[in-house]
């Protein structure tokens, strides 16, 4: 079996799993009072999840990971559409290993559904790629073992690229007969004032509200607004209205990294559940 050894334990999350745990626990202490465990009840389609540190931005993620949690049926795919940061491979490119490693341990990926998506395959995309990775740890804590996941990153994000790949999983998804969920990872406006950053992410969040992915990639290219995942997110909105016909979508946790170290140049995390 050909593994994806971690590229950023010890930086993005802990290199030791008592660790990894450690912090988790530690930021669900100030947290679990505010996540709306109630959305584990609802038929959930997919979340957009911050993929910076932890330590920075599991303040925002913790709120998906502890719905996922409680989560009636088992998940068999997690799927991670995220950005390509470092500007390796094809445009859209799934993973060529059989598994990823951390420190929790090992998961597989689904070669069922990669095989159905019909997408290259590129270990060179994925190989330095932080944005799925900093997922996994988190996911295997709140999940166990049994889930498989199918990591795709984007390098050229736009509209006609995320209906391509919600086009994809929709047919893929429903060949396999799977119970899937999306992970669009993606982090706001980078390296703004608190005020500002927050202004500039209004614009998105008007968009993503309005299920308007055309809107989405207009605000960040108009505007330069530094929202390093709207590809992930806009795949995940076309996926949405091709699965269900009213799809609703919840703020779960809006902050920034200002919260845990005081700056006046921050990074903005969002979290939002989109279900049926």
């Amino acid at each position: 079996m050909k593994i994806r050894k971690p590229a950023h334990s010890g930086r993005f999350y802990p290199a030791h799993k008592k660790d990894i745990v450690k912090l988790y626990e530690s930021i669900l202490l100030s947290e679990q009072k505010q996540i709306n465990y109630q959305l584990s009840s609802e038929k959930l389609i997919g979340a957009i999840v911050p993929h910076a540190g932890f330590v920075y931005s599991g303040y925002q993620a913790i709120h998906v990971f502890e719905i996922l949690k409680k989560l009636p049926k088992k998940i068999d795919s997690i799927i991670i559409i995220n950005p390509n940061h470092t500007g390796y491979g094809p445009e859209i490119a799934i993973d060529e290993n059989d598994a990823w490693e951390t420190p929790q341990g090992i998961v597989k990926l689904d070669q069922e559904l990669i095989d159905a998506l019909k997408f290259e395959r590129s270990e060179a995309a994925h190989r330095h790629e932080h944005s799925a990775e900093v997922m996994i740890p988190f996911l295997q804590y709140v999940l166990g073992v049994g889930f498989q996941i199918v990591p795709i990153t984007l390098s050229v994000q736009n509209v006609s690229n995320a209906k391509r790949i919600a086009s994809s999983l929709n047919k893929a998804i429903s060949a396999c007969g799977k119970n899937t969920f999306i992970i669009a990872s993606s982090d706001f406006s980078h390296f703004l004032s608190p005020e500002r950053g927050h202004q500039m992410d209004d614009f998105v969040l008007h968009e993503i509200y309005d299920l308007n992915a055309a809107g989405i990639e207009k605000q960040v290219t108009s505007k330069n607004i530094s929202v390093c995942g709207f590809g992930p997110i806009m795949s995940l909105i076309e996926y949405s209205k091709l699965v269900s016909s009213n799809p609703k979508i919840s703020l779960l946790k809006r902050g920034h990294s200002g919260e845990v170290h005081p700056s006046n140049e921050v990074v903005d995390y969002i979290s939002m559940m989109v279900y049926e």
